[in-house]
């Protein structure tokens, strides 16, 4: 079951990869890692398809400590490094204040996407200067799914994030190679593979605009199963003229 897995789950990556031209030949990649299922699958997988890829391409990985203050639980970055060395990967740590700035100078509000906008910063800076041009995010078809219902139902659009998107400001490109597997199909990698898993120390973890969508998407699959394979072949075969056309201005 294992090996089938394997090859099951790889797979779906390599035709990411290839779908989207995410990777090619002489790429210097720099992998976000958190600890979680999500980033430690990536990683593991990514440095399994670069052994016998036809392509050469080199890996690293980057940690953002958020620098939580004393009593709050921390990720044990001293296993995140153990994880990444044990597989040939440079693990990189990038200090914050990130977790000063968003819960106390900002008083908490909107954290995620303050959080989110400075890890981004911390991030790309230190790709940069790892001599990277592109960046890998852990993001899976859960993510994909639950991106498209919060545009919706928080902006009124109905958009999620691509596959891969070059970044003007930087020149890096963001590949996500996850974006074929689902998060049960993650979950069954991470224990079939024997992976780390950290639990995520943020206190607002759980408690976001996020796990309600989640909730919502993982009551739909329950009745719909066949979700995550039919929303990703509507994004795949995106048809515009299907949807209102565009309200002509007046002269």
């Amino acid at each position: 079951m294992v090996k089938d897995f394997r090859k099951l789950f790889l797979g779906k990556i390599k035709k990411a990869i290839t779908d989207y031209g995410m990777i090619v030949d002489g790429d210097r990649v720099a992998v976000g890692m958190s600890g979680g299922k999500d980033s430690t699958s990536l990683l593991h997988a990514l440095t399994l398809i670069s052994r016998a890829a036809p392509v050469k391409f080199g890996l690293e990985a980057v940690y953002i400590d958020l620098g939580w203050p004393e009593g709050v639980p921390s990720v044990d970055v001293s296993l995140l490094e153990d994880f990444c060395r044990s597989r040939g990967v440079d693990f990189h740590v990038v200090k914050t204040s990130i977790a000063e700035i968003v819960f106390q100078a900002r008083g908490g509000k909107n954290p995620c996407a303050i959080c989110a906008h400075l890890r981004r910063g911390a991030f790309h800076n230190k790709a940069l200067e790892l001599g990277c041009n592109k960046i890998a995010l852990g993001h899976q078809l859960d993510d994909v799914i639950e991106t498209f219902f919060m545009s919706l139902f928080y902006t009124g659009q109905l958009r999620t994030f691509a596959p891969a998107t070059f970044l003007d400001r930087t020149g890096l490109t963001m590949i996500r190679p996850l974006i074929y597997v689902s998060g049960d199909e993650v979950r069954t990698w991470v224990e079939l593979e024997k992976l780390l898993a950290l639990p995520n120390p943020c206190p607002a973890s759980g408690h976001t605009k996020r796990e309600e969508v989640r909730e919502l998407v993982t009551e739909l699959v329950e009745r719909y199963p066949d979700l995550h394979s039919r929303f990703l072949n509507a994004l795949k075969n995106f048809d515009r003229r299907n949807l209102w056309p565009e309200i002509q201005p007046k002269n």
